[in-house]
């Protein structure tokens, strides 16, 4: 499992040594049973960057969101909907652990306490860098932050396209997959709309 430092918000990727090695070795399996020649110049690091590689995108299941959330809770009286949009999400599919990625748009409406902007994004991170599907990454989203401020409204949308579509199966390379979860005074159309809109628009 990947060890991040956080501590002055400084990444720090550690490995272990041990779960490199056995992921690794799985690796060169699979590339021989593929029909490789895994000791070949291009191909001989390969299975441990791919064991690095595979513990880097799913290194979310070692953080805990709700904590991070937790950790910058403010007192404020401001009582209007705060969006943070165009958030980037990479993720990995559970079911052909190949990669889904595009944005998050995220909203809620305090209810006396306000979160440090900057983890909004780093819990879209915790819980997209795991073994996903696009529906419950957006509802996982919405519930730890209501969770940790109890607000009066919460609203995530996620746009992704998913490899497993636009590279096998269907193979339709131009689709859009959108999920959204809204709870609270979201599920009032007025504010849904509201922040549909904000989302939408460029602002000037």
């Amino acid at each position: 499992m990947i060890a991040k430092a956080l501590k002055g918000y400084e990444k720090i990727e550690e490995y272990d040594t041990s779960i490199t090695t056995v992921l690794a070795d799985n690796y060169k399996s699979i590339i021989e049973n593929l029909g490789e020649n895994v000791y070949r110049e291009g191909l001989e690091k390969t299975p441990e960057r791919a064991a690095k590689a595979m513990q880097y995108l799913t290194h979310g299941y070692g953080l805990n969101p709700l904590e991070i959330l937790q950790s910058a809770l403010f007192t404020e009286n401001h009582k209007q909907m705060i969006v943070v949009k165009d958030i980037e999400v990479y993720s990995m599919c559970e079911h052909h652990m190949l990669p889904f990625f595009g944005k998050a748009h995220i909203a809620y409406i305090p209810n006396g306490k306000i979160v440090g902007i900057s983890k909004i994004p780093r819990i879209v991170d915790a819980f997209s860098r795991r073994m996903q599907v696009q529906e419950r990454l957006t509802d996982e989203i919405n519930a730890c932050i209501k969770e940790a401020l109890n607000p009066k409204g919460v609203a995530v949308v996620i746009e992704a396209q998913h490899m497993c579509m636009c590279m096998r199966g269907i193979q339709k390379q131009n689709s859009v997959t959108t999920t959204s979860s809204f709870t609270g005074a979201f599920e009032k159309n007025k504010v849904r709309k509201e922040f549909i809109s904000l989302v939408s628009n460029k602002l000037s």
